[in-house]
């Protein structure tokens, strides 16, 4: 099911957040006039599950291997797997949203698991 754009927009900006606090970026703040526009200090953070510019970097960072396989019920399209991680095509605006998705998910799973051994 379909979340309205806002909601989608809201999931991009909380799975951003996420990912920023893991890579270090402590101090950020979402301005009221710029919504969903993530800074620290003056500088703009990546909008990884929005753009490829952002999001591309992490796949070499994090060597991640994408697979994508068809959804158990045909009709609903394709699933992106990365490791345990498993987006559902169909939930996105696009299979590139859904990328995105998958790619910033998985690199949140890794973060999370190495900071989880340490």
């Amino acid at each position: 099911m379909k979340n309205s754009d806002e909601e989608y927009f809201r999931t991009c900006v909380a799975l951003e957040r996420r990912l920023a606090h893991l890579l270090g970026h402590n101090n950020i703040e979402e301005l009221n006039d710029s919504a969903g526009v993530l800074w620290e200090g003056t500088q703009a953070l990546p909008q990884w599950t929005r753009a490829w510019e952002a999001c591309g970097p992490l796949l070499a960072r994090y060597k991640l291997a994408i697979s994508h396989k068809p959804d158990a019920d045909a009709s609903k399209g394709d699933v992106v797997s990365i490791g345990d991680i498993h987006v559902h095509c169909h939930d996105h605006p696009s299979s590139d949203h859904a990328l995105r998705h998958a790619i910033v998910k998985a690199t949140i799973l890794l973060l999370e698991q190495t900071q989880h051994r340490n």
